[in-house]
């Protein structure tokens, strides 16, 4: 159940930020307090979740097409904490490379519907 100023924080994520502001708007919803960094597509993460000392590095991918290897490279090196790929959409599309590339390096892959 989100209360009342969680549902506001995540109706401004989602219309401040896209895409990306609607994905932390989920996690906001779910408890987590979101921060979010930039909604640039060349970033390692997008924005930083965290609930009960738990920290979440989350990157969203929503282009249509295949996921590349290299964004879970680089999401596997951004930093200290859990590790989320975030496919948007019914667009991005996996291979079985990087589905073992991603449990290789111990990164989440997690789908959200439009």
């Amino acid at each position: 159940m989100t209360t009342a100023r969680e549902a506001f924080e995540a109706k401004k994520l989602a219309a401040k930020y896209g895409v990306v502001g609607k994905v932390a708007a989920r996690y906001r919803t779910a408890g987590y307090q979101v921060v979010v960094k930039t909604t640039d597509e060349a970033a390692p993460f997008h924005f930083t979740a965290t609930r009960k000392g738990e920290k979440l590095l989350v990157k969203v991918f929503h282009r249509v097409g295949q996921v590349p290897v290299e964004e879970v490279e680089k999401l596997a090196g951004a930093g200290e904490g859990k590790k989320v790929l975030v496919l948007y959409g019914a667009g991005p599309k996996l291979s079985g490379e990087v589905t073992n590339k991603a449990k290789e390096v111990g990164v989440s892959i997690r789908r959200v519907r439009a």
